[in-house]
């Protein structure tokens, strides 16, 4: 013990003598130390926390006490009573078990990294007990593996509320806020505690967060040389994934912890027990041993060529409904769709998805009836699970799905957990209002002009359904993908989409494209990217086009955390290794990184799975041009704007690439053609500013982005923080007056945040 311990506990063993035997120190903090004890009356081991006299001094007893009062009256098997307190000796204390075992620190420090079959062990343990006491009113507000206890295999939350006495005794006093006194833990510690802000359960969720990326990871994730360095971090750079350290952790558990740390509250989970939940399910799902699984590959359009989308709609909604129940593993609807149209060995399908089972059907309609036939085939063997022919009317389509759902269900041994809710739930009970979704659905996933014949079949089915929420949904992200591709005016939709996703969200608060659709609103049409924030995470998970939305808008165009942006957009290819637009998203995101390593291979392979795409050969373009190739981006380019037209982001994409090759000619004649263009049509004042400072008319640049932030363009809203071609003017007092002129702030462009990405 050092002399202030030895004489802290001289006069304490003193002042307790009646009570308490004490024996030997056994820790010791910024605020108090801890000494095991011998409860004399009831003949048991204690632990006795006191506390620094001069904080004590400072908190004055009677406060303290009252809310040591509310604290104690907490019972919960994973919280630490607390058995007494009081003053002694010119100082507070306060008395709990003591317990034999070890501190989560102790465990951490011998063995670094837990697995992660314990690290949700502790978690539940530590979530189940933090709920308990939020819904009672109670903070705990330095949640930290040294307050953390491990006994008999259990956790134990320690200090439960202390923190809250200490905090709420201490009121304004600057005394208790001083370096070494931080009413929590730098290292885990919220940023709305950090800076002083009024907290709530959700705080405590941050810190455990925190706790639980330390076990996997063996550090924490904001681990700075000071205090002050650790704080830092949590304001100035995005969560870190912990997928980046440590191999073969769930996409959904990365994705949960990420969650809880995110910097505003408002989008975390709603509370420790949510949190808790996607942990929990994420995990059963990916590491679940031999769990059934399936593939549904396209049913047949046994109609016309017009009704194409609809036997295509059939099958998603088939795929969807398979989704929701437990333990059934389901082929992604990309990979399931590279099958479409393709007699294939089922066996060689099987393999390749990874399945074990393979339904597959046709779809005939004529006039008001429809016949829907299905099989399921267990691969390996080769023979026919199931079958079954459904002759109906077409407004029984629903029933159709949920029966084809069930049966498969029922076949391959799986359950709603004892639930029994139809599965395929109708959100509609207008078929045609159904019939002109799935037309939209279809059309907006094809980009460009397609995204035209989206907004007219979403609004035909509102017209039939006011409260379609997946309608309303697809209205407002079609709208401003119109407006963010530049094929119409961001005034020109604004009102309209954004009326649409709020529309969605009232309809059906539950719907995670509704959430998404707000999220892509507020970002590219309102600017607000705090209400953005709130809606990027969804209660469920989203498909997986809208995860890769949310992994390049919210991840890389606004955080500019590439690392984090690729892992997520990786972590869709693992599960769908078929889909174009995400390899298409991940080379627009290394390029964002100036990297051409691994984007031209994903552009490339985006090109193989979607020749027909746009966006896959913008992607290759975006990447050439970003890293300066005019050489090997100039001679495609021709044969590009023949198949899709002289669409202006790829004539930018062209300026940029000769621009950054010096060819100063090349990049003149592209911004003379735009602007040509923009007398007689619609042409996004971004792009004549983007190709205008490639020509290198900086000042014909900077009027052009002027012009982009009054009109608040969606393009704008995505490339203003962090694109490299903006990056001559990035840092400059005519750039920063733009971003202020919207209510944003400059970032420095060389503090990309991220773990490098491969």
């Amino acid at each position: 013990m050092t002399a202030s311990s030895t004489r802290l506990f001289g006069e304490f063993a003193s002042a307790l003598a009646a009570q308490y035997r004490l024996e030997n120190e056994i820790g010791a903090g910024g605020m108090a130390t801890v000494f095991l004890a011998h409860d004399i009356k009831h003949g048991r081991e204690v632990a006795i926390k006191i506390l620094r006299p001069d904080i004590a001094e400072s908190l004055g007893a009677e406060r303290f006490l009252s809310e040591i009062r509310t604290t104690a009256k907490l019972q919960h098997p994973h919280i630490l009573p607390l058995f007494d307190s009081g003053t002694a000796a010119g100082t507070l204390y306060y008395v709990m078990p003591y317990v034999a075992g070890e501190s989560l620190r102790q465990r951490l420090t011998r063995v670094r990294q837990l697995s992660l079959d314990e690290a949700l062990r502790i978690v539940r343990e530590v979530a189940d007990a933090l709920a308990y006491a939020h819904s009672h009113g109670v903070i705990h507000r330095d949640i930290k593996p040294e307050n953390l206890l491990l006994a008999d295999g259990h956790a134990l939350v320690a200090d439960f509320g202390i923190a809250r006495a200490i905090s709420a005794a201490a009121g304004g006093d600057s005394r208790l806020t001083q370096t070494g006194s931080t009413l929590g833990t730098p290292a885990y510690m919220s940023p709305e505690q950090a800076t002083g802000e009024e907290i709530d359960g959700r705080s405590d969720m941050y810190s455990l967060a925190c706790v639980m990326y330390e076990m996997l990871a063996g550090e924490p994730p904001f681990a700075g040389a000071t205090t002050e360095a650790s704080l830092l971090l949590r304001f100035t750079r995005p969560p870190p994934h912990v997928s980046a350290r440590v191999r073969n952790v769930p996409g959904g558990v990365d994705a949960a912890i990420y969650r809880a740390m995110t910097r505003d509250p408002a989008g975390r989970f709603e509370g420790v027990a949510r949190f808790l939940e996607a942990l929990a399910s994420h995990a059963t799902l990916d590491i679940a041993p031999n769990a059934p699984s399936i593939a549904v590959l396209p049913f047949a359009n046994m109609s016309g060529a017009d009704d194409e989308f609809f036997s295509d709609g059939i099958t998603e909604e088939i795929i969807n409904a398979l989704a929701q129940l437990p333990g059934l593993r389901v082929a992604a609807r990309t990979s399931c769709f590279a099958y479409k149209g393709k007699r294939e060995d089922l066996r060689l399908v099987g393999e390749r998805l990874g399945v074990s089972t393979v339904l597959e059907g046709s779809v005939r309609r004529a006039g008001g009836r429809l016949r829907i036939t299905a099989q399921l085939i267990d691969v390996a063997q080769g023979y026919h699970i199931w079958s079954e022919r459904y002759d109906s009317e077409l407004t029984d389509v629903f029933s159709i799905q949920d029966a084809i759902a069930s049966a498969i269900a029922s076949k391959l041994k799986v359950t709603l957990a004892g639930e029994t809710p139809k599965i395929a739930k109708p959100q509609t009970p207008e078929f045609e209002a159904y019939e002109q979704f799935l037309k939209g659905r279809d059309a907006s996933r094809r980009r460009g002009a397609a995204l035209l014949h989206a907004v007219q079949a979403f609004e035909e089915a509102i017209a039939r359904d006011p409260r379609y929420a997946p309608a309303l949904s697809g209205l407002a992200q079609s709208l401003t993908l119109l407006a963010f591709w530049g094929l119409t005016a961001t005034s020109e939709i604004r009102s309209r989409a954004i009326e649409a996703a709020s529309l969605a969200l009232a309809a059906d608060p539950s719907l995670p494209e509704a959430h998404i659709a707000t999220a892509l609103t507020a970002m590219l049409l309102e600017y607000d990217l705090e209400k953005a924030a709130k809606h990027w995470w969804p209660q469920r998970e989203p498909n997986a086009d809208d995860r890769i939305t949310r992994a390049l808008f919210q991840a890389c165009y606004i955080q500019g955390d590439v690392g984090a942006s690729v892992r997520d957009i990786d972590a869709v290819i693992r599960d769908d290794p078929q889909n174009a637009i995400a390899f298409a998203s991940r080379a627009v995101a290394l390029s964002w990184h100036r990297r051409s390593d691994g984007a031209i291979e994903s552009a490339r392979r985006a090109i193989e799975l979607q020749n027909d795409s746009l966006f896959s050969h913008f992607a290759f373009s975006h990447t050439l041009a970003i890293v300066g190739d005019f050489a090997g981006l100039a001679p495609g380019a021709p044969r590009i704007m023949a198949r899709f037209g002289r669409h202006v982001w790829l004539l930018m994409m062209l300026g940029i690439a000769a621009g950054n090759a010096g060819e100063r000619a090349a990049a003149q004649a592209v911004y003379a053609e735009l602007e040509a263009r923009s007398r007689l049509e619609f042409v996004q004042q971004v792009v004549l500013a983007v190709c205008a400072l490639s020509a290198g008319l900086r000042d014909d640049a900077l009027r052009h982005l002027h012009a982009s932030a009054a009109d608040r363009e969606a393009l704008f809203a995505a490339v203003a923080l962090y694109w490299p071609p903006l990056d001559p003017l990035r840092g400059t007092r005519e750039y920063d007056e733009i971003l202020q002129s919207i209510g944003w702030q400059s970032v420095n462009r060389a503090g990309l945040a991220g773990a490098p990405v491969a």
